[in-house]
């Protein structure tokens, strides 16, 4: 990857090179999501089964059906289908937990990364990335009240105006505040997670302070990063819920998951092309340079040059005498 290239070319290169996440990602989703459902489905078929609600479901979705529904008494309660649904979602956290940093060591390396380094990088981070979920989770839960209860106060205040345009003036302003600033927290931590993974970082407390560093002295880069993929996620969501309402008849069950399926499956590309360009900004960034020794050649000792003595003069044999 070019060191110069942008956060979003970087983040959206990574992600075409390892489409096979994405679909990972879906199917493990959509199995949590039916099964997770599935206490639900079959107490609203042991009910509609018998029950001529089911004439007014068969042909199009109705609200005011589906409240009648969970006001009858025959119905029963949905207190053990909201908890089989959040025991699911719970264990799709503790998926994600599991499977990410395997993609961020994807995201990293320049080749097809192997299955055997991926579950490794997965075993070795998940304790880790368990302590940055549960330290994010209480750090955006606490900003969020604080935020959305000043932003109550504000809305009162605004009601008490006579301007009648100020309350959706205020209403609106406060909202893209806080999505701009839960967006930053979400950047802070992304950041923290790639650093975990690529630098091997036991001490994540390290790596929480230096995501913070460089979200602080790089926000409006990586704010706009992130601000953009999140516009190309209300624009798939958009269009797909537009599709849904032009395109799918009522009565088409197949349709209807068809178009629904497709629009879960587009809208994991922004939310990876995110892990793409964090991990694009810590290559560019946040990689540590690794200190060189110049290297100085030892001193040659110059050629000692000795004078060799002459070689001596052995004299010639002295010829025979004839007639010795």
């Amino acid at each position: 990857m070019n060191g110069n290239e942008s956060l979003l070319s970087g983040g959206w290169g990574r992600v075409a090179h390892n489409k096979r996440y994405i679909i990972w990602f879906y199917v493990l989703n959509l199995v949590l999501a039916c099964l997770g459902a599935a206490s639900f489905s079959n107490q609203a078929h042991d009910f509609l089964d018998h029950s001529l609600l089911s004439e007014r479901l068969v042909h199009g979705f109705d609200v005011g059906v589906l409240i009648e529904m969970f006001a009858r008494p025959e119905f029963g309660p949905t207190l053990a289908a909201r908890v089989a649904g959040l025991h699911f979602a719970l264990l799709f956290f503790f998926a994600t937990a599991l499977f990410l940093p395997g993609v961020l060591q994807g995201y990293a390396a320049t080749y097809r990364l192997p299955r055997e380094d991926f579950f490794r990088a997965r075993g070795r981070n998940l304790w880790r990335f368990i302590r940055l979920m549960i330290v994010a989770g209480i750090v955006m839960g606490a900003v969020a009240a604080a935020l959305f209860g000043l932003h109550g106060v504000l809305e009162r205040k605004a009601a008490e105006s006579t301007n009648e345009l100020l309350l959706p003036e205020v209403r609106f302003a406060g909202l893209a505040v806080i999505f701009l600033v839960m967006t930053a927290l979400r950047i802070w931590f992304d950041l923290a997670q790639t650093d975990v993974v690529l630098s091997n970082q036991r001490a994540v407390r390290r790596s929480i302070g230096k995501g913070f560093r460089h979200t602080w002295r790089n926000l409006g880069r990586l704010l706009g990063s992130y601000v953009v993929t999140t516009i190309v996620a209300a624009i798939v969501l958009v269009a797909g819920l537009w599709a849904w309402m032009k395109f799918v008849p009522p009565a088409s069950v197949g349709g209807a998951i068809f178009v629904s399926q497709l629009t879960l499956l587009l809208l994991l590309i922004p939310r990876f092309w995110q892990r793409g360009v964090a991990v694009s900004y810590y290559l560019q960034n946040m990689v540590e340079p690794i200190a060189v020794q110049p290297f100085t050649p030892a001193p040659v000792a110059p050629p000692v040059v000795t004078e060799s003595a002459p070689a001596p003069v052995i004299p010639g044999t002295p010829p025979e005498t004839q007639g010795a």
